[in-house]
């Protein structure tokens, strides 16, 4: 993708270099990206997994697991599924993974459970850091983070519950290889078993990694990534977004938070949003970012489709077309609290 102040829609290089006739050069890129994505992604699952066996041996999780019990009963979820979350609140998706890891072998969840909470995930996750990048873009790091636990919370009960009601995706997820890691069961594992289980489902996670990049790349050359983003325009715009802010709100829809914030803080300066206009896509940006690696990542995990993709789209276009509606005052009047 292009450095802000490029036109949205032109074709960004790949992520590695071509293929043909040098495919030594092409495996050689992909290697080192995904080896470098996979160590800083390591700094933030290892400790989790590392306090997660911890808490295990002394018994935390268990008190944890307790104290979180009464709440998750309110979205259908196992007790430890709380812990999975607040990893991700705080630390981000990959924080979520390592605590999925750590656990996966003491949590017995259905699909439709799965799919909630990958879902509530998605919604909420990474808030320190992606809600200060929100507030430096011009919108309330309060509002935009209430917003966001919220929504994840509303959808993930909505979700489990209607899912357990209908009888539908009600066959036990599959999560044989995060089970690998063995930091889940009790003291009868002892230290070295769980360091090589702890080894296969990180080699596990670093080949995942490498098929994601493989597939954005393929996305790339054969044009699907420029036909999403064309067709997300129309989709913001739906949603009350204005057409000048919709090709830089797309951006960081389909490739992160950090960079489509940055674009709107670029450009923010640059046409003069108001603060109505920077709320809203903001708000947009918030609910549903990076629609294609991380939601990739939770369906390689075995969340349904429908669930964290189609399901979050419609609601986060509901929710800012609502706020788009509610928010009539004149351009350039400030949302209390917006600052």
């Amino acid at each position: 993708m292009r450095l802000p102040g490029a036109p949205v829609f032109a074709s960004a290089p790949p992520l590695f270099p071509a293929p043909f006739p040098f495919m030594p050069a092409y495996l050689s890129g992909l290697c080192r990206r995904s080896l470098r994505l996979f160590l800083t992604l390591l700094k933030v699952m290892l400790p989790v997994l590392i306090a997660v066996r911890v808490g295990e041996a002394l018994g935390l999780v268990q008190l944890a697991g307790q104290a979180l019990a009464p709440i998750m009963q309110v979205f259908n979820l196992p007790p430890e599924a709380g812990l999975v979350w607040m990893a991700c609140l705080v630390a981000g998706i990959y924080a979520g993974l390592g605590a999925l890891i750590g656990l996966a072998a003491v949590m017995d969840l259905t699909v439709a459970q799965l799919s909630a909470l990958a879902a509530m995930m998605l919604f909420a996750h990474a808030i320190p850091v992606e809600q200060a990048i929100v507030r430096r873009a011009g919108a309330s790091f309060w509002f935009t983070s209430a917003l966001r636990i919220g929504t994840a919370a509303l959808y993930g009960a909505a979700v489990s519950w209607l899912c357990a009601a209908l009888n539908i995706l009600q066959q036990p997820a599959t999560l044989a290889w995060l089970q690998g890691s063995g930091a889940g069961e009790r003291a009868a594992q002892d230290h070295l078993a769980w360091a090589q289980g702890t080894l296969v489902s990180l080699g596990t996670t670093y080949l995942i990694i490498v098929a994601l990049l493989v597939l954005l790349d393929v996305f790339e050359r054969i044009g699907l990534t420029r036909r999403i983003t064309a067709l997300m325009v129309p989709v913001l715009r739906v949603s009350g977004l204005e057409a000048r802010v919709a090709p830089v709100t797309t951006v960081g829809v389909l490739l992160g938070l950090t960079y489509g914030g940055a674009l709107i803080i670029e450009a923010a300066a640059r046409e003069g949003y108001s603060p109505r206009t920077r709320l809203l896509a903001l708000s947009w940006l918030s609910l549903s970012h990076s629609l294609i690696e991380d939601t990739l990542l939770m369906i390689a995990l075995g969340a349904d489709f429908w669930i964290v993709l189609v399901g979050r789209v419609l609601l986060t276009m509901l929710i800012v077309a609502v706020m788009a509606r509610v928010w009539r005052q004149p351009a350039g009047q400030p949302l209390a609290g917006a600052a």
